[in-house]
């Protein structure tokens, strides 16, 4: 699966019944408890990587990609929008990409 795959099936999901997809119920509840929600697995993705377990931090990896995909698609963000912003700044040093973010 690809993240256009997940980003597809969450897209498909925002019109479902909350009561039968965990993705929709996420959905319904709007952007802020979408971005709650991304920051706790951010979280644990850091605590993972930090004590260094590989196995833990691939499946809060997993995690953390969902729930931005679910935070995109509950603002009303094209996962395709992402990967041209990131094809914009392709070839630019981060450092300098950054200086001109200010």
């Amino acid at each position: 699966m690809t993240l256009n795959d997940l980003s597809e099936i969450i897209a498909a999901r925002k019109s479902a019944d909350p009561d039968s997809s965990w993705t929709a119920k996420l959905l319904s509840q709007g952007p802020e408890k979408c971005a709650e929600k991304f920051g706790e697995e951010a979280i644990e993705a850091i605590i993972e990587a930090v004590k260094g377990d590989k196995a833990r931090l691939t499946s809060e990896a997993a995690d953390v990609l969902y729930h931005l995909l679910v935070m995109l698609t509950a603002c009303d963000v094209a996962l395709d929008d992402v990967i041209a912003e990131l094809a914009a700044r392709q070839g630019t040093s981060g450092i300098a990409e950054k200086a001109a973010r200010g």
